[in-house]
């Protein structure tokens, strides 16, 4: 079976009601994607945000979050992104196991050093962030903030400027 023929089967399947979407993607950022319109977060990860800065392991700064959006870009391609639902986000998104190529881009992302691993939302990428923890891929071969820390920091700055700026 061809993939179009996969692709095609997937989209008109019960499946598809139930959860399953599939067709072209546009990456938003490292760990969320948009599919026929539809924002998917990719299960399981969390990637350094779009504005988020890491370090080399010489100390430079670099866009982590840019790197992290492109190289998923990349990775999928023109490819069909198809994507089957977990479960919903607490911003009342939708988080999604999806596969490119055949390969889960959760999977790809943490092994790649370009996302950690959601302990708290499940241990399916725990083995890959070791692996990539252990041979200092992306993330791993300089210094970074964790995404989910750097969120809340930058939270509290605005919320700081924000009081300020009312005084």
């Amino acid at each position: 079976m061809t993939r179009s023929m996969l692709a095609l089967l997937l989209l008109c399947s019960p499946a598809a009601a139930a959860g399953t979407i599939s067709g072209p993607a546009t990456v938003i950022d490292g760990d969320t994607i948009e599919v026929h319109g539809t924002r998917i977060n990719l299960y399981g990860i969390d990637a350094p945000e779009t504005a988020q800065s890491c370090q080399t392991v010489t100390g430079q700064d670099y866009r982590c979050g840019r790197e992290a959006a492109q190289a998923l870009s990349a990775h999928i391609g023109s490819g069909v992104v198809t994507c089957e639902r977990r479960e919903s986000t607490a911003a009342g998104g939708l988080a999604g196991l999806c596969l490119a190529h055949g390969e889960d881009l959760s999977a790809w992302m943490v092994a790649k050093g370009y996302a950690l691993a959601s302990r708290q939302v499940t241990p399916a990428y725990t083995r890959q962030e070791g692996q990539a923890w252990a041979t200092r891929r992306g993330l791993w071969a300089g210094t970074f903030e964790k995404p989910a820390d750097w969120r809340q920091d930058r939270r509290r700055m605005e919320a700081s400027a924000g009081a300020s700026a009312a005084d």
